[in-house]
């Protein structure tokens, strides 16, 4: 019984890794590219870090809701069904 509790997590906290890494993956490339222009410019403003990097992340999760939706509905139906 407790096995499957932690199965249950592990298969969930998988589940959310893979959900969220394309979010923060735009939000780290897009990060990247500012602070390298911030550093070849010398501007340390750090609205202009901040906003990129939520617009990019705020993008990212609308052109991949699709994608998302499917994956988080297919879990919970797996879910439903193995209870």
């Amino acid at each position: 019984m407790q096995l499957d509790a932690v199965e249950l997590v592990r298969v969930a906290l998988m589940e959310a890794l893979i959900v969220l890494l394309p979010i923060l993956g735009a939000g780290l490339v897009v990060g990247f590219i500012v602070s390298v222009l911030q550093a070849m410019t010398q501007i340390q403003e750090q609205m202009l870090s901040f906003v990129p990097k939520a617009a990019a992340m705020i993008l990212a999760v609308i052109v991949l809701s699709g994608w998302l939706t499917m994956r988080l509905c297919e879990f919970a139906s797996a879910m439903f069904s193995g209870i």
